[in-house]
């Protein structure tokens, strides 16, 4: 009897270990992770540098501090209104990376 109670609690013991093998996931084994999609709310806010004003241009425009800001408004007063995005380039201080990295912000009306 001894001897049939020892194979049974061997049996029941291989048979939790069997199913606990095969329930838990492989030493090492990275499940897949899947990315969920990311959604900015990017909106571009457009400038016209026609009538912004330093405080707008600095605030908007990358690159462009309250100097920079100062010079476009004095050379549009010096100068008239702008005529095309390209003009900003005359404004002492707006190089053309200043110039690419905002030409999708600026609109001249």
């Amino acid at each position: 009897m001894r001897t049939a109670f020892l194979s049974s609690i061997f049996f029941a013991l291989m048979v939790g270990v069997s199913s606990v093998a095969h329930a838990a996931p492989a030493a090492g084994a990275v499940e897949p992770v899947v990315a969920a999609p990311v959604v900015l709310d990017t909106k571009v806010v457009t400038i016209n540098i026609n009538t912004a004003d330093e405080a707008t241009l600095q605030r908007e425009l990358s690159g462009v501090g309250a100097v920079k800001a100062k010079a476009i408004v004095a050379y549009r007063e010096a100068n008239g209104d702008f005529t095309s995005v390209d003009e900003l380039l005359e404004v002492k201080g707006i190089g053309k990376v200043i110039l690419e990295r905002n030409r999708d912000k600026i609109v001249i009306s």
